[in-house]
């Protein structure tokens, strides 16, 4: 005759196992942490060093037991996006580009700064160095250079109506503040100002114009794969505080030495103590960054792949911020 309790007790001896696995053995890392099963929500943008960074902080937080979700943000939008909640960080806030979203955003209150990276970063309009070397502007980097109309007619393309033409990054990035800048020096009835697609169309105009042989004034950053490549910013007039028409003033001057900041909601601290506080201690540097960048954009990789690369490669320099 069958014992019609063994099911039951077998049944009650699986639970209990998973139990004790979910508590003790089933993710020690996250437990240990006191971290919370809810994802992490990373964001990611549309230049190639935040997408893989963003991958690589995802990795190092899955190491120690989280989980992580990624979502595609807008890059001024995302701070008021993890204000409120509805992104957890953002590992990547320049501050030429981003600061003033980021500064509104941690006004209202619901976002933290969480520090910067060692990184530096300068983002601007320039040009690759084949550009001097082919003696297409004398007098670059001095911005002056760009009043000559010699200068100008180099980099003339089909579509910049006889101007020379510079192309910024998407408008996004930076809505009209090169072309005011154009404008405000004086530099209008030479050069015109295009609004590249994406990251991608900046790098595809670098090797078009090397390949034709014609100049080209691109918008770019550091850090950046460029910067092993040999690429060359424009000395504008320097920077000043409010200089900027958005602050009040009359445009004339160039971008900032500026930070590389990192953020977080206000929660993040208090439902993931472990993955906050090495976020906390995460600080890239220049060649850490133009590395990530040149996995994707040199050879090619995709941008998870340039992830687990990087991670695989530089455990040295991920895994103390963990401990």
């Amino acid at each position: 005759m069958k014992n019609k309790s063994l099911p039951l007790i077998i049944g009650a001896i699986i639970v209990i196992a998973g139990l004790v696995f979910f508590m003790g053995g089933g993710d020690k890392t996250a437990k240990k942490s006191g971290d919370s099963s809810q994802p992490i929500v990373i964001p990611t943008h549309n230049w190639s060093s935040q997408i893989v960074m963003a991958y690589v902080i995802g990795g190092i937080f899955e190491s120690m037991g989280n989980n992580v979700s990624y979502v595609n943000a807008d890059s001024q939008a995302v701070y008021e996006s993890i204000r409120i909640g509805d992104v957890t960080i953002s590992h990547e806030v320049w501050e030429s580009a981003f600061g003033k979203s980021f500064t509104t955003a941690l006004d209202k209150g619901g976002l933290l700064d969480w520090g910067d990276h060692e990184a530096r970063t300068l983002e601007d309009m320039g040009y690759p160095n084949w550009v001097a070397d082919k003696g297409l502007c004398p007098g670059l980097p001095d911005w002056t250079a760009l009043k000559n109309p010699d200068c100008a007619k180099n980099f003339v393309t089909p579509d910049s109506g006889g101007k020379g033409r510079m192309l910024e990054g998407p408008q996004t990035w930076h809505g009209d503040l090169i072309p005011q800048r154009v404008d405000a020096l004086g530099l209008g009835d030479l050069w015109m100002v295009k609004f590249a697609g994406s990251a991608d169309a900046l790098w595809a105009e670098l090797a078009a114009a090397e390949k034709e042989g014609r100049g080209t004034i691109i918008f770019n950053w550091t850090p950046n794969f460029t910067d092993g490549a040999g690429f060359t910013f424009i000395d504008f007039p320097p920077y000043t505080a409010g200089c900027r028409p958005e602050d009040g003033g009359d445009g004339k001057c160039g971008s900032p030495d500026g930070y590389l900041k990192k953020a977080v909601h206000e929660d993040f601290p208090q439902t993931h103590p472990g993955a906050a506080a090495a976020f906390k201690k995460m600080s890239f540097t220049t060649s850490h960054i133009g590395a990530m960048a040149a996995l994707v954009d040199i050879d090619k990789m995709t941008h998870e792949d340039a992830a687990k690369k990087w991670l695989a490669d530089n455990e040295s320099v991920w895994k103390p911020f963990t401990k």
